[in-house]
């Protein structure tokens, strides 16, 4: 007899698979001039286009919003091509980052802030439809 083990990368946990976290998501940076764009997958990994960067991260998330709709979301990145990003910068794996998500109720945008309230956030990352994760 035969026994498959799944073995996840180190900091990913599945996600249901209706977790409103789950697809494509992108974000323009407020000068128009750069675009990123987040593959979200339920395994747990993710996969993000920000200027010429191309990263892999795994991430967990909390099943519900707290009582103020925020999910936590713990991200780290596991692998970086070692170029620069959006934001000028080059990402060095390794490091998790804490942020917490607030959904609009439609399910198509969300904000990503450095605590639990609005007053640093980044956003609004749009859903994109019809293209596979």
């Amino acid at each position: 007899m035969m026994t498959w083990m799944l073995a996840w990368p180190a900091g990913a946990a599945s996600v249901r698979h209706d977790h409103p976290i789950i697809g494509i998501w992108r974000i323009t940076l407020p000068d128009g001039l750069c675009t990123e764009t987040y593959r979200i997958r339920a395994d747990g990994t993710s996969l993000v286009f920000s200027n010429e960067e191309v990263a892999e991260s795994t991430f967990t998330v909390a099943d519900k919003p707290d009582k103020n709709g925020f999910y936590k979301e713990v991200d780290t990145i596991v692998k970086d091509n070692g170029k620069r990003d959006c934001s000028g910068e080059i990402t060095k794996p390794g490091q998790p980052v804490t942020n917490y998500l607030q959904f609009h109720p439609s399910g198509n945008l969300f904000v990503m802030c450095v605590d639990p309230n609005l007053e640093r956030c980044i956003g609004p990352f749009i859903r994109v439809r019809g293209l596979d994760i």
